[in-house]
């Protein structure tokens, strides 16, 4: 292993584990950070990027899905109506994607401007998410719930198009709508449900990624190695550090982010 090799593999992992660190304090990040790390930082193609990342999603979303399950809170009724919408759309972006050449100069603007923008929709859901919630609540806790679910329905189609095409939208985004159209619902029980529902959207979408040559797979087993002690110990300080102050140093982060995608 050469010096250039040992030092790219120790910074995955220190990415990795700065990455599960913020999810486990914040439950947002993942995908909103890993993926334009990988770009930015280590030069991997957006494609790559975003597929290794969804499968990097898949994995630790699949841990925080047992905790929360043991917990009970998963309203699993509601995982099912999102995933309604999302693995359809999944695999109807994915149909798209291959039709696509992933590897070339187009695909990569394309991918990094969708990337930009989905990005700069998650910090502003950082940063809002609560007014949005108690200046919407009353006039939605009025709609009928067969209303309610098809909006939850079609809440997922856009996390799956979101997904597939950027591997984000599941975090920030996705709580921040759940919230909305079901105000009554405790916050523990819809963020458990978002992470819940993330599994098999982001399995679906990674898997095609992978179908599509879009995955690097030792990359994503070194990010792990960072990622699931990060998640472990961010877990335990998400008591102990003010969740707001992190969230809104992560918004204003992901603005910066954005726009540096843009203008590279």
């Amino acid at each position: 292993m050469t010096v250039a090799t040992a030092f790219s593999n120790y910074s995955y992992v220190l990415s990795g584990l700065f990455v599960g660190l913020l999810v486990g304090m914040t439950g947002v990040g993942g995908g909103s950070l890993m993926t334009p790390l990988l770009i930015l930082l280590f030069g991997v193609h957006p494609a790559a990027a975003v597929g290794t990342d969804l499968l990097f999603a898949a994995s630790t979303k699949t841990v925080g899905t047992v905790v929360h399950g043991v917990a009970g809170t998963i309203d699993w009724r509601l995982v099912g109506l999102l995933a309604l919408g999302s693995v359809p759309a999944a695999i109807g972006a994915l149909f798209v994607l291959s039709m696509l050449d992933l590897d070339g100069k187009a695909a990569r603007q394309v991918i990094t401007f969708a990337l930009s923008g989905v990005l700069f929709l998650t910090s502003v859901s950082l940063l809002c998410a609560n007014r949005v919630r108690h200046r919407f609540a009353s006039p939605v806790s009025r709609l009928k719930p067969e209303t309610g679910n098809l909006l939850t329905v079609l809440l997922g189609i856009l996390m799956g198009l979101l997904v597939t095409s950027t591997s984000v939208g599941a975090g920030a985004i996705g709580v921040t709508a759940l919230l909305l159209l079901h105000p009554t619902m405790p916050i523990a029980r819809v963020v458990g449900s978002d992470i819940a529902h993330a599994v098999p959207l982001t399995l679906v979408a990674g898997l095609g990624h992978w179908l599509l040559g879009s995955v690097e797979w030792t990359l994503l087993a070194t990010l792990l190695i960072g990622s699931i002690p990060g998640i472990v110990v961010g877990s335990y300080l998400a008591n102990r550090i003010p969740a707001g102050t992190v969230r809104v140093v992560l918004a204003l982060v992901l603005i910066v982010v954005s726009a540096k995608l843009l203008l590279s």
